[in-house]
């Protein structure tokens, strides 16, 4: 029996390669951010950091940008858009809102608070269509 080390590297590339695009989905938990993208939808991310690659620098986040952040208000990541910058003593601060929320959320958000970014393609968010209503199934949510 020969061992097929072309056929084994190749799996482990592809695996490689598909662990590495599942750390850029995150699916869509609630409906705050319609009509920009449903719950059940999955949203392609870039990392502020990713295993010591910086993707993008949370502190060039503009307004309109559509970041995932760790809130002091949640217990879980949120997906809203920045709505405005602000200098609070020296620092630097964030407004953010989900697009389908009467009002910002309730804390201002600092630049390390920021882990994500959702990738936009022109000025489109980068949006796959419900295919996450299964993880979220799967997740009992």
């Amino acid at each position: 029996m020969d061992i097929d080390w072309k056929e084994i590297i190749t799996y482990v590339v592809i695996l490689i390669i598909v662990l590495i695009a599942a750390q850029h989905l995150n699916v869509v938990v609630s409906g705050s951010m319609e009509p920009a993208f449903y719950r059940g939808d999955i949203v392609l991310i870039e990392k502020a950091d990713f295993f010591g690659i910086h993707e993008f620098n949370p502190e060039d986040v503009q307004i309109g940008d559509v970041v995932v952040y760790d809130a002091a208000w949640y217990d879980q990541p949120v997906i809203h858009r920045i709505i405005n910058i602000t200098d609070i003593n020296g620092t630097t601060m964030y407004v953010i809102k989900g697009d389908n929320n009467d009002r910002p959320d309730p804390y201002y958000v600092k630049a390390d608070q920021i882990q994500e970014k959702v990738v936009t393609w022109g000025d489109n968010l980068v949006v796959i269509p419900k295919i996450g209503y299964l993880s979220l199934w799967l997740r009992g949510l």
